[in-house]
């Protein structure tokens, strides 16, 4: 019985097969079918009998054209024939390349790493023994080799790389740090030694047709997208820069103003390149300095995963010439070559530098020009070139002693060079206080995520964080299937993830905000009127803001960079909210975070203080038992003066009052010798609005001189002019001797020197 139902079945298998032939078999009839598996077979001849197959059609091709116009065949000997389209299993990478592909069409993406100047090679006869170089025809000729992605690279391996000869029309048309895809046919060559044919034999790939692909990584997002992206923005219109920045590496806590700092990197400003040829930088770059364990790496790791172009590297596995570019030589030619650093391939991009503090200063250096001028500039053994290397750069360090000692100054914690601090625009201190209250909130955090697992995540496996799907075609795929995935906007809550007292912060979705941030840094805003006189007035102010208060301290100098980074920030802020100006409320945003990034309070050390305060109290001591009867006699005549005048009069040589009993100094006093004076001012009071209005007084004085030092005269003239409160001077030496006791100024000789 089971032998006769096997047989049954195999009958049906044989009929339906008979069936599908027919229906198949159709030239007889329209022929659709027929038409379609000779062209599979033919493709199929195309892709794996690669060379032979172009020879021919490229012949057709000129065939044809002949026909068509037979003046413009004779013009060029040659006509050359490039494929795109899909692939399958033939779109691979410089890894995947494999022996089976030999001989066949093939389609490998990556990144340019190395280029050799294009050279005219002898193509005629192919004569091997002699050549008349005058009588030879010459065509362009050039080889390239491509680097598999980084971020396709897989973890702990070194990336392949594969070399591409380039013929004709494709010479010059990709530079280093391009990422390219390659149509062409896999060869291999054979290697001589010593005229011996060696085993090993050397593979490369014979371009057909280059395709640049996009210098970002566009997300695939549809028109209910972009609809949905626009009505976010209109519906959180006061709160929507702080929402994002909240959203940004959800499972790090804390870290407000850093997070925004990330964000504003991430959308970027706008880049201006003048008719002269100079460009304004758009990137933003930031420094992260503090002690261990307060996640600097973890939120360049985040950076990584989430920007569109990222590359990471470390201090101490990154030289300069690794990070810019490098001149090599070809092992097999001779030539030199021209090999593309880090900065170079994240062009458009962002580089994040790990251990920014382990690199040696000559290192350093290189990559001055990088961040200011945005390209890398070449003159070595014989090349002189011009690399675009158009990123921002986020670095994380460690300060000089390895925890940031709160007693010494941010300069001398930080350890590098002005040169290199000016260019970074924000520059975060990220220290480990001790707060019980917070360290419980980030203790809860950190257990939730460690007793958190996704219902998706693998054994051991990581997920992802949203990168999309590899295509496998040169031209783009329907997004049809795309578009009917709604996009989610907020993260859905979970009490084991989120906890269950947050239930009202809402997180954007990491899809979400990576689609959001490609569309908002379209946005062009332009600065208005209103918010370029706010940050003129504001940059003025900070490059005036001396240390007036002594325990407040620069963590980098204020220069003419320090307004362009009011202007990128501003204008970040404005992408955030998707306006197309930049307006009062962008300025005051991007003044908050350089006010937060660029002072930091310094501590002073308490035994010192102590040991000041006893030395200062013995002093005084001393001073009262010296003058206790002068003391007395001067009592005795202050109160003989009041009986006899009938009227308190004030006796400036008298230091024993109390603040009670001290009046105020008046407008007009006598005049006293210069020491009695100093004495006397260091014992009168001065209310401290008065004192701070000196102050700004006195820092106009030195700004309209352009002076080091003023005299005494000068400036009494000066401050008193047009002023209804004028001050006299006993109220100008009590102001100066308190400057000069906080290191402001220094006086001698009626001459005030600025500090």
């Amino acid at each position: 019985m089971a032998a006769l139902a096997g047989g049954l079945e195999d009958a049906e298998l044989r009929e339906a097969q008979r069936d599908y032939l027919d229906f198949l078999d159709d030239e007889e009839d329209q022929g659709v079918y027929h038409g379609k598996v000779r062209d599979m077979i033919s493709d199929n001849q195309l892709l794996s009998n690669a060379f032979e197959e172009l020879i021919a059609f490229q012949r057709a091709l000129k065939d044809f054209v002949a026909s068509v116009d037979a003046t413009y065949a004779k013009q060029y000997e040659d006509f050359y024939i490039g494929l795109e389209g899909s692939f399958g299993s033939r779109h691979v990478s410089p890894r995947t390349l494999s022996a089976c592909f030999l001989g066949c069409i093939v389609c490998v993406e990556g990144i340019v790493t190395k280029c050799e100047p294009g050279a005219g090679s002898l193509d005629e006869e192919n004569n091997p023994l002699e050549t008349e170089f005058g009588l030879s025809v010459y065509k362009d000729h050039q080889t390239i080799s491509i680097q598999e992605m980084p971020e396709k690279a897989p973890a702990g391996q070194l990336p392949r790389s594969v070399d591409v000869i380039l013929d004709d029309d494709l010479v010059d048309r990709v530079k280093p740090g391009d990422r390219i895809q390659v149509v062409g046919t896999y060869r291999c060559l054979p290697g001589k030694k010593g005229g011996y044919t060696s085993g090993t034999f050397r593979t490369i790939l014979i371009a057909c047709h280059i395709k640049q692909m996009s210098k970002d990584a566009r997300p695939l997002y549809s028109a209910t997208d972009v609809a949905k992206i626009k009505r976010f923005s209109r519906s959180r219109t006061k709160d929507i820069f702080d929402q994002l920045a909240r959203s940004l590496a959800p499972s790090i806590h804390g870290h407000e103003f850093i997070k925004k700092a990330l964000l504003c990197m991430l959308l970027g400003g706008v880049e201006k390149v003048l008719e002269n040829g100079s460009r304004i930088r758009g990137d933003i770059n930031v420094l992260l300095i503090g002690d261990p364990s307060v996640a600097k790496s973890q939120l360049l790791r985040y950076v990584l995963s989430s920007a569109p172009r990222a590359i990471g590297t470390t201090g101490r596995g990154s030289s300069g010439v690794g990070l810019t570019a490098a001149v090599t030589t070809d092992q097999e030619t001779g030539e030199r070559r021209l090999e593309a650093g880090a900065m170079v391939l994240a062009d458009r991009g962002v580089v994040c530098i790990d251990e920014f503090d382990k690199m040696s200063d000559i290192d350093r250096t290189a990559i001055h020009e990088v961040m200011e001028q945005g390209r890398v500039t070449i003159a070595k053994a014989g090349i002189h070139a011009r690399l675009n290397s158009r990123c921002s750069v986020l670095a994380a360090a460690n300060p000089v002693y390895g925890r940031y000692d709160q007693y010494k100054t941010p300069m001398e914690n930080i350890g590098l060079q002005d040169s290199l601090l000016s260019r970074f625009d924000l520059l975060f201190i990220m220290l480990d206080h001790m707060d019980p209250e917070q360290d419980r909130e980030i203790s809860d955090h950190v257990l939730r995520m460690h007793r958190y697992r996704n219902p998706n995540e693998q054994d051991g496996d990581a997920l992802p964080l949203g990168s999309t799907v590899d295509m496998l075609a040169t031209d783009d795929p329907d997004f049809a299937q795309e578009e009917e995935q709604e996009l989610q906007v907020y993260e859905k809550h979970d009490d084991l993830l989120h906890g269950p007292n947050r239930r009202k912060e809402k997180i954007v979705s990491m899809e979400f905000m990576r689609k959001y941030i490609h569309v908002a840094k379209m946005i062009k805003p332009v600065l208005t009127q209103e918010a370029a006189d706010y940050i003129a007035e504001e940059y003025s102010r900070l490059r005036s803001q001396n240390e007036m208060n002594s325990d407040i301290a620069r963590t980098s100098p204020v220069t003419a960079r320090t307004l362009e980074t009011l202007i990128r920030l501003s204008t970040a802020h404005a992408k955030a909210r998707m306006n197309k100006t930049v307006d009062l409320q962008d300025a005051e945003a991007a003044l908050e975070l350089v006010q937060f990034a660029y002072f930091k309070k310094v501590l002073e050390r308490e035994k010192k203080r102590k040991k000041h305060l006893e030395d200062d109290s013995e002093t005084e001591k001393e001073e009262e038992e010296e003058t206790q009867p002068e003391k007395e006699s001067r009592k005795q005549r202050r109160k003989k003066a009041r009986t006899e005048g009938g009227e308190e009069s004030y006796d400036p040589y008298d230091f024993s009052d109390t603040e009670q009993e001290m009046p105020e100094v008046q407008a007009h006093t006598p005049k006293t010798p210069e020491a009695s004076a100093t004495g006397e001012a260091k014992k009168t009071e001065l209310s401290e609005p008065r004192l701070k209005a000196f102050k700004a007084a006195l820092l106009e004085v030195f700004k309209s001189s352009h002076a080091q030092s003023v005299g005494l005269k000068s400036v009494m003239e000066s401050i008193n002019r047009d002023n209804p409160e004028p001050f006299s001077l006993d109220e100008v030496k009590v102001a100066l001797a308190h400057m000069q006791d906080d290191n402001q100024i220094m006086v001698s000789d009626d001459i005030i020197f600025l500090i």
